[in-house]
Formats: C-alpha cells, structure tokens, sequence
C-alpha cells in the first residue's frame, strides 16, 4: 500500500471535484432515473472522480486489450494486503477466496452453499433493500430481527430467531449486514463474538455483507466477521466497489473462514465467469494504490456528516439523522414532520430531491430515509434548503 510522508499535503477531497453540469453529464442509474430537475441523494453512487489509480489501470488493460476472463488470485492479495494494513487483520488466505460478479450475487451463492429451498434466512432491518428480493427469489425465506435499542443488533431476539429457525433439525443463515447498511452501525467485536457464538451453538451458518468495511470513520475499528472468535465457519463478502464508486466495474470477493473452506469449494466453477476482468483490475488497484484517495474521501465524508446534522438542526429539525461510524449514507427518522410511512416521496414529489424510501427496508423504515451524502458540500446543502421548503 501506498503511504504519504510527513508533512506532504495528500490528494484533495474528491467530494469536491465534481460541478452539478459535469455531474449531470453521467449516465448511471443515478443521474438518469429522475428528470433534470431532481437532485438525486439516493442509490449508492458517489459523486467523485476515480482515483488516478483505477483509471491508470483499466486505461492500460484497455490499450494492451486485456478484456478477457479473470483469473488469479492478485484481487485476493490485494484485499490480504488492504486488511493487514488497515484492520491489523492477517486471516485472508488466497486459497480460501473466490471472485464472484458482485456482493449480492455473492451472498445468494454463499447461502446456496449452506442451505436449501425454503430454508431461513436471518436480517436485520431495517436493512439494505435488495436483500428480500434477492432472498425471495433464491426460495429462500426472510426472518426478520430488528435492530434493537440504538439501532444495534439484538442479541436476545437472535437467539430466539435461531432456535426456532433450527429448532426442527432444518438448515438456517444469517445474513450479516456489516457495517451496517442504512444505519451506519459498525458492530463491535464483542458484539459480533456473540453472533458467532449463538450461530454455534444453533447450528446457523453466518454470511456477512461487508461491502461497506473500507468506509468506517477514522478512530473507529472494523471488525471483520471472520476475525472474531467462533466465526470459523462464517462465509464473508467483500469488494472495493463501494469504497472507490466502482459499481460499474463488476467484481467481489468471497471469503470463507478455515471451516467453511469446503463449502466454497463446492461454489460452481462458471461463477467466476460472472465478474469483470476490468473490474478485478479496477478493485485491485485500489485496494494497493488508491488508499491515500481513500483517506481523503473518508475526511470529506465525516466533514459533511457534521454539515449535515448542521443544517437539518438549523432547517428542518424535525429531522433527525442517526449518528454514523460508516458508509456514506444518512438515516433519517422523519417521524416528527408527520409526512407518512415514506417521507421520501413528499421530499421528491415537493422539494424535487430523491432519497431512498424508508419502508424498502422492511420493518424499522416507515416514517425514515436514507439520504447519500457522498456529494459536494454544496448540492447536500442545497438539497437541504429544498427539504425544508417542502414541508412549510
């Protein structure tokens, strides 16, 4: 991994870098699902230029033609690599990985590898959307566990859930989200220790999404799942898609702990046709080289955080965010504003901003939205003044 020496100013946030025209300039899902007039601060798209990196890399895959099939385990070592450095985490051994198109895809084949047809899936809303179609259309059957006090998990309402859910001798999971997705909870290591052991002693198997664990507020440890103590035969997804905005770029990780080795042993080998070449180039150059641009985005993040929380107390106090470790989103409890069950679509139909809609993350959602504060001070501040004119 790179380093910046002392006293060598780093690379400039890229939350800066990027005017609304030139913004508007892209082509993805979130600058084309909306009309014009709409301030998009909902899918999970950042609003930066790539690291130079990134752009080196895949620049020059596509000069040499490089546009094959991946192979390899450089992505893998890359991740070894970024953990050591950054979560003093040593347990990623190439040969217990696997690259798969994406995370969610990941995820289904992870619970294909552990249960069946029918068989139940443990969440915790609210929590990240496409999880209960992705699961449904898996036949595989949602569990929901709430959150419980402090939008924490709930040690106790998951034991319950696993001894039901394997009280007849059936196969059962928990899909870990980690950090937590829209929350923005960063599970502690004491917490995930007793995930791993009520998943133990219950028999269910643990796959933990960790897509977000490159985007933890400094000061504040992340924890792999794999690293706890009883977390042997978890299964973890992984990828740097979210962390340097490379969405478009396909390309995951699959990580098994030293009891799960033959589980992803059994992954079907036509799944590691699914990811990008480019992309695995892409993702591998940045956990090796772009970590500078990282920290830099990781600074401008908390900056608007506090912007954020800022301007809702000086506009719309009815608002209220919960107080994030990680991610680049905001989770907004509307309830106070008297808006309904999805105050989002008040916020688009009136003030022409989209967030994500509350209730899309099951229990937990009415009355909330999620809010992606990955953009330039000045669109978050202006999409602020259009909230609070909606609703006065």
């Amino acid at each position: 991994m790179t380093s910046i020496p002392h006293g060598t100013p780093g690379p400039p946030d890229p939350l800066r870098a990027l005017d609304l025209p030139r913004l508007r300039r892209r082509t993805s899902m979130k600058w084309r699902t909306y009309p014009a007039d709409v301030l998009p601060l909902w899918v999970a798209e950042m609003d930066v230029p790539l690291a130079e990196p990134v752009v080196h890399a895949v620049t020059e895959a596509l000069a040499l033609g490089d546009t094959g099939y991946p192979a390899g385990t450089a992505y893998a070592e890359a991740l070894a690599g970024f953990a050591a450095a950054r979560w003093n985490w040593h347990g990623i051994a190439p040969e217990r990985t696997a690259i798969v198109p994406d995370v969610m895809l990941g995820v289904v084949e992870m619970l294909k590898l552990v249960t069946g047809p029918g068989d139940p899936v443990i969440v915790n809303p609210p929590v990240y959307p496409p999880f209960f179609p992705f699961l449904a259309h898996a036949d595989r059957r949602v569990v929901e566990v709430p959150l419980g006090a402090g939008l924490r998990l709930d040690p106790g309402a998951l034991e319950e859930a696993f001894r039901e859910a394997t009280a007849r001798g059936g196969r059962a999971a928990h899909l870990l989200c980690s950090p937590h997705n829209p929350t923005g909870t960063v599970h502690t290591a004491a917490e995930l220790a007793t995930v791993a052991d009520l998943a133990e002693r219950y028999g269910v198997r643990v796959v933990a999404d960790e897509i977000h664990a490159p985007l933890v507020t400094p000061g504040v440890p992340f924890v792999p799942y794999l690293s706890v103590p009883g977390a042997e035969r978890g299964l973890s997804l992984m990828s740097a898609s979210k962390g340097w905005n490379l969405a478009g770029l396909k390309a995951a990780l699959a990580l098994a702990g030293p009891a799960a080795a033959a589980d992803l042993a059994r992954l079907p080998e036509e799944v590691s046709h699914g990811p990008s070449h480019l992309g695995v180039i892409a993702h591998t150059a940045a956990l090796r080289e772009a970590t500078g641009w990282l920290d830099a985005l990781l600074t401008g993040l908390e900056r608007n955080r506090r912007l954020l929380a800022r301007l809702l107390a000086e506009r719309l106090p009815g608002v209220r965010p919960h107080p994030a470790e990680a991610t680049y989103l905001a989770w907004l409890d509307c309830r106070d504003l008297g808006l309904g069950d999805d105050p989002a679509r008040v916020f688009l139909d009136r003030g022409r901003v989209a967030l994500s809609s509350g209730p899309l993350f099951g229990t937990g959602g009415a009355g909330h939205a999620r809010l992606n504060l990955a953009t330039s001070p000045e669109i978050l501040t202006e999409a602020v003044r259009r909230m609070a004119a909606a609703v006065t």
